[in-house]
């Protein structure tokens, strides 16, 4: 029996060595290569049309220069789909569970859109810093205030993805727990909890699909204010 709930969200490791990477390889083993065929199975079809749909949805609010992101984009959200997913079944663990994964992905990612802002437009991406007519005596608070809720948007990227999939995690640890003891005592209550669960583990492939679709919309979204 495990001595805390939270020891499922613990870097496994062989010999003292970390196993993220092996974790981090489903997503690369799963998208099937484009064949030279005139007809492509199943599994290439369906992934095309999404990766097609999804390139030409999301650029749609960005400018024509943001356009170069959207391969980048597609591939980070199918990643985070496929890892998200991952965590669900049994005996499995989720690297997107880790802040230290989810902070290398967002601050990377992050700073490449101020620095291109700043490289391409720096008058605009400064103004965001101050909006026009603001009374002199608040400029300097507001600088700092903007300043401030500048650095913490890769923190919030971050956070809540790691605090959404952990919550959602430990919430079904908890209700299954509960169920496999009141099994014996209260077969009943039992039942009605594995229905409980049954429909929170249905949420929470949701929330894992939406939470990849969350990331990857706010990164397009701070593009969009640089480019």
């Amino acid at each position: 029996m495990m001595a805390s709930f939270f020891d499922q969200f613990m870097s496994p490791t062989l010999l003292s060595i970390p196993l993220m990477g092996l974790g981090l390889r489903p997503p690369f083993d799963s998208c099937s290569s484009p064949a030279p065929r005139w007809l492509n199975n199943r599994l290439l079809t369906l992934q095309g049309w999404f990766i097609n749909r999804f390139t030409s949805q999301l650029p749609l609010p960005i400018n024509i220069g943001g356009t170069k992101w959207a391969f980048i984009l597609a591939s980070l959200m199918m990643s985070f789909i496929f890892l998200n997913m991952l965590g669900l079944l049994r005996y499995t663990f989720t690297p997107t569970t880790q802040l230290s994964l989810n902070m290398g992905l967002a601050v990377p990612l992050w700073l490449a859109t101020v620095l291109i802002g700043l490289r391409n437009q720096p008058t605009a991406a400064l103004g965001h810093l101050l909006r026009e007519g603001t009374p002199g005596p608040l400029i300097p608070v507001l600088i700092i205030i903007e300043t401030i809720s500048l650095f913490i948007r890769p923190l919030a990227l971050g956070v809540r993805l790691t605090a959404n999939l952990t919550a959602g995690h430990l919430l079904m640890q908890l209700i299954a727990t509960a169920a496999f003891v009141l099994l014996p005592l209260m077969p009943t209550v039992a039942i009605l909890t594995s229905i409980v669960l049954l429909l929170l583990t249905i949420l929470e492939v949701a929330v894992a699909m939406i939470q990849a679709y969350v990331f990857v919309l706010l990164m397009s979204l701070y593009l969009q204010e640089n480019v």
